[in-house]
């Protein structure tokens, strides 16, 4: 079998339905097996405060209590969701949409109170990709929203990112996998106000010397947490940079190595 590609794509892409339909329409063409995972996307914030539900964040963290865990299971594994199954269906591109409770494929417990209470947000335990290689070796591709369990009936708002990382690094035992992170950016980047600044590949070493510097901080810092866990647990590729690096041999976009 060719190489997994885990794709994750980020809210910008989701709240753009012009860019989200050339994104699927090309990720369809993708050869080879592929899961897919999405964020959420504006979407639920606005439906919230449609509900008049409160929409509370704590350093860009959606707190997660009943009403909104309630309102982004619509969002996130129900509109969003199976709007980008369709359209996948529309290119011929067999999918089928993915909580982490499905299959059971992922386990995550509730995030401890201390020191901020996050609400219902989970934290990923384990990963069981059995069920999920079943539909990659019939050429069906997994679809993943934002949600977990916790396999007591309780559902988790859980970061895309990191679901993206985890099934990464779940798959890397039988696949060789590569883990792409799709965003608005170019990739990371030397000077943020400068587009054309990517850092093509950080490893280790220069990764510390980047966060000393304050080139890589605020939400940089837990996507490149992510990617080092991947390649530290024998995910063989992450790269991280707008979707065009998935389709041009041409784009520049950042590798991170060990």
């Amino acid at each position: 079998m060719k190489t997994l590609k885990i794709i994750k794509i980020g809210g910008n892409i989701i709240d753009d339905q012009k860019a989200l339909s050339n994104f699927l329409e090309q990720f369809a063409q993708l050869e080879g097996p592929k899961v897919l995972v999405h964020g959420g996307g504006k979407l639920a914030s606005k439906l919230a405060n449609q509900m008049r539900v409160p929409v509370r964040m704590y350093e860009g963290r959606r707190i997660t209590d009943s009403d909104t865990l309630d309102i982004i299971t619509m969002v996130y594994a129900g509109k969003i969701n199976k709007s980008i199954v369709a359209q996948l269906q529309a290119h011929h591109c067999n999918a089928i949409g993915f909580t982490g409770a499905d299959g059971n494929t992922i386990v995550s417990n509730k995030r401890p109170t201390i020191p901020i209470d996050f609400g219902f947000v989970g934290d990923i335990k384990t990963v069981d990709t059995s069920a999920l290689e079943l539909l990659l070796v019939n050429r069906i591709t997994p679809v993943f929203c934002a949600i977990t369990h916790d396999e007591n009936g309780q559902l988790l708002n859980t970061n895309a990112d990191t679901i993206a990382s985890e099934l990464a690094i779940g798959f890397a035992k039988t696949f060789e996998t590569e883990l792409y992170y799709c965003f608005e950016k170019n990739g990371v980047l030397e000077n943020v106000t400068d587009d054309n600044s990517v850092i093509e590949r950080i490893n280790t070493e220069t990764y510390q010397t980047l966060i000393e510097q304050n080139i890589i901080a605020d939400g940089m810092l837990p996507k490149l947490t992510n990617c080092f866990n991947a390649v530290n647990h024998n995910v063989s590729k992450v790269c991280i940079g707008k979707p065009d690096m998935l389709f041009d041999s041409k784009s520049i976009y950042t590798t991170i190595q060990k």
